[in-house]
């Protein structure tokens, strides 16, 4: 018996390719997803905005983004990540471990839990 792994997928994306990730992750039978909109910064300056009617040129510290979150098994990591790249042209994925996962209302655990 091979022992399964759980995996969290979590992909910092602009909201433009949030849509497109969710419907080829379905295609890819991934179940629960979770989308939370944050304001951030990376290495590139954000872009400049217009204010006061134009008069005045503002750039912003923080820009809106996304951060989609994915827990998988660890036979679907390459394909998830995959996946998002080819949705998406900016961003970050981060993978981390999943140690335990519990369904609140069955109470099963790790894979039949997700």
């Amino acid at each position: 018996m091979m022992i399964r792994f759980l995996i969290r997928i979590e992909a910092v994306i602009p909201q433009n390719d949030v849509k497109a990730i969710s419907v080829a992750l379905k295609k890819l039978s991934v179940g629960g997803i979770t989308v939370l909109k944050v304001r951030g910064r990376g290495k590139t300056i954000a872009p400049e905005l217009h204010a006061s009617k134009g008069t005045e040129i503002f750039i912003p510290e923080f820009s809106d983004k996304y951060i989609l979150q994915v827990i998988v098994d660890d036979d679907q990591e390459n394909d998830v990540i995959k996946m998002i790249r080819a949705k998406s042209k900016i961003g970050k994925i981060f993978i981390s471990p999943v140690t335990r996962a519990i369904d609140i209302a069955t109470g099963a655990e790790n894979g039949k839990a997700i």
